[in-house]
C-alpha cells in the first residue's frame, strides 16, 4: 500500500466488521476484494454507504465463513452468488467472482469464476471497476483511477456492448456523470447512449424512475439534463416536451435537499394531464403522484404564467391543492423571473405561510344540527371562501360565524328553489 490515499485506506480497512470478515473470507486460499462505489468514494473523501465485496468463495461457502466470523447471512441474490453478512450494525454484500455469459439487454445469466480482472471487466463504468485488497492495494483494470482523477465517467471496453448488455446503463452514464463528472460527457459513451436509446423502451418503468430520481437530485443535474435533451434522450424517458429553463433555475439553486418530485414537476409538468402522463410512464408512488399532481393542479389555478396573485387567491389556490403545491407551483411559474421578482415571491409565500388556517371540520357543521351528508361539505365551502375573502381571520369563534353564514345562504338557496318547483 503506498500513495497519498493510504491513511484513508487504512483508516477503512480498520473497521471493526470489516477487519473480522475479509480474513474469515480469505482463509484456505481464496481472496476476497472491496469493489465498487465503495473504493470509489474511498478515494474522493466521500462517504461509503454500501460496501460490496467480491470473492473467489463460492456462494455456500461464503454463507459458511461468514456465519463462523459471526455474521448473519442473507441469500439477497443466491442464484447470482450474492450473499449478504450483516453484524455489529454493519452490512456488506458479497458476490462471488463471475463473467456474463447471457443477456437480453435487462438482466444476464451468470458462471461463477476466479478471475478479479475478468469481474472488472463485466462492469459498467471504469470508475466503479476498482477494487481494494485486504493488504490496501488498489486493483485497476480498466483506468478507474486516471479517469476518477479527471472526473471523467467512461464504459468500459465497448460502450456500445455495455448498453446493450443492460440499455439501463443509458441513464446511468448520465446519472453518474451528474454525479462524478466534470465538463462534457464522454464523447463515446454519449454516441453508444444515442445509438442504443430505442432499448430504453423495453426497460421495466420502475427501474427507470429509480435512475431518474436519483439523476434529479445529483450535483450536476442542470447541465447533465440539458445534454439528455440535446442528444434526443429526455423526452423518451418523460413522455412530452421538457421545461428546460424552468428546471435550470430551479435546480441550479442551491436544493440539495429538494424532493426529486418537485424537480421532476420543473421539468416535465405544466397541467394535469402531465401528472397522470409521468405517474403511467414513469410508475410514480402514490407519494410522488400525490405531489406532482397538486402541483399541476396549482398550476393551473394560477393561470401557467409568471406573476404575483394577491393572497387571497393564493389561499384559494392552496385550499384546494394544499399549501406546500401552491407555493411549490407559484416558485415554478416565476423561476425565470429577474431577482426582484423572485424576491417578492418568496416574500409572498413568507406571508401565505404565516396565514392563519381553517380549522372547523364537518363535525362542527354536524354539530349545527345539519345531517351527515353532502350538505356538510358545501357548507364548509362555502364558509371557507367567505372565510378567505375575508382576511383568513385566527378565531375558531369568527370561523364558526362564517360556517353559520354560510348554512343560512345554502338554506335560503334551496328554500327559494323549493318554491320554485312548487309552483311549477
Amino acid at each position: 500500500m503506498s500513495g497519498k490515499h493510504d491513511g484513508e485506506i487504512a483508516r477503512f480497512l480498520a473497521q471493526p466488521a470489516l477487519a473480522r470478515l475479509l480474513p474469515a473470507l480469505d482463509e484456505n486460499g481464496e481472496e476476497t476484494r472491496v469493489v465498487g462505489g465503495a473504493v470509489r468514494n474511498l478515494l474522493i473523501g466521500e462517504p461509503a454507504s454500501d460496501i460490496d465485496l467480491a470473492t473467489t468463495a463460492l456462494p455456500e461457502e461464503t454463507i459458511r465463513r461468514g456465519q463462523a466470523a459471526g455474521f448473519k447471512a442473507v441469500p439477497t441474490g443466491i442464484e447470482h452468488g450474492t450473499v449478504t453478512l450483516v453484524a455489529d450494525g454493519a452490512s456488506f454484500e458479497v458476490t462471488t467472482l463471475r463473467r456474463d455469459v447471457e443477456t437480453d439487454g435487462r438482466r444476464a445469466r451468470v458462471v461463477f469464476g476466479r478471475d478479479f480482472a475478468a469481474d472488472a471487466l463485466r462492469r459498467d463504468f471504469t470508475i466503479n471497476a476498482l477494487g481494494l485488497g485486504r493488504d490496501g492495494t488498489l486493483h485497476d483494470y480498466c483506468g478507474g483511477l486516471a479517469d476518477l482523477a479527471q472526473r471523467r465517467v467512461r464504459f468500459i471496453g465497448d460502450a456500445a456492448a455495455r448498453i446493450r448488455e443492460d440499455y439501463l446503463r443509458i441513464l446511468r452514464f448520465f446519472r453518474f456523470h451528474a454525479r462524478y463528472g466534470v465538463g462534457e460527457p464522454d464523447a463515446e459513451g454519449l454516441r453508444a447512449c444515442i445509438a442504443g436509446r430505442e432499448g430504453l423502451a423495453g426497460l421495466s418503468r420502475e427501474r427507470v424512475r429509480a435512475e431518474m430520481m436519483k439523476l434529479l437530485v445529483a450535483p450536476g443535474v442542470v447541465a447533465t439534463i440539458g445534454a439528455m435533451a440535446g442528444a434526443g434522450l429526455l423526452m423518451p424517458v418523460i413522455g412530452g416536451v421538457p421545461h428546460l429553463s424552468r428546471f435550470a433555475a430551479i435546480a441550479g439553486d442551491d436544493g440539495a435537499g429538494v424532493h426529486p418530485a418537485f424537480r421532476l414537476a420543473a421539468l416535465a409538468v405544466a397541467v394535469g394531464e402531465d401528472a397522470s402522463r409521468l405517474r403511467e410512464g414513469l410508475r410514480l408512488s402514490n407519494d410522488e403522484f400525490d405531489r406532482i399532481e397538486r402541483i399541476a393542479g396549482a398550476l393551473e389555478r394560477l393561470g401557467g404564467r409568471a406573476g404575483l396573485p394577491d393572497l387571497a387567491a393564493l389561499r384559494h389556490v392552496a385550499h384546494r391543492v394544499g399549501d406546500d403545491a401552491a407555493a411549490a407551483a407559484l416558485v415554478l411559474l416565476n423561476a425565470s423571473a429577474v431577482s426582484e421578482a423572485r424576491s417578492g415571491v418568496q416574500s409572498l409565500i413568507a406571508a401565505f405561510g404565516q396565514t392563519p388556517q381553517f380549522l372547523l371540520t364537518g363535525k362542527d357543521v354536524v354539530g349545527l344540527g345539519i345531517p351527515p351528508g353532502p350538505r356538510v361539505g358545501q357548507v364548509l365551502e362555502v364558509a371557507r371562501r367567505g372565510w378567505i375573502e375575508a382576511g383568513c381571520p385566527a378565531g375558531e369563534g369568527e370561523q364558526m360565524g362564517f360556517v353559520r353564514k354560510a348554512s343560512r345562504e345554502l338554506a335560503s338557496e334551496a328554500a327559494v328553489v323549493t318554491e320554485r318547483h312548487s309552483r311549477a
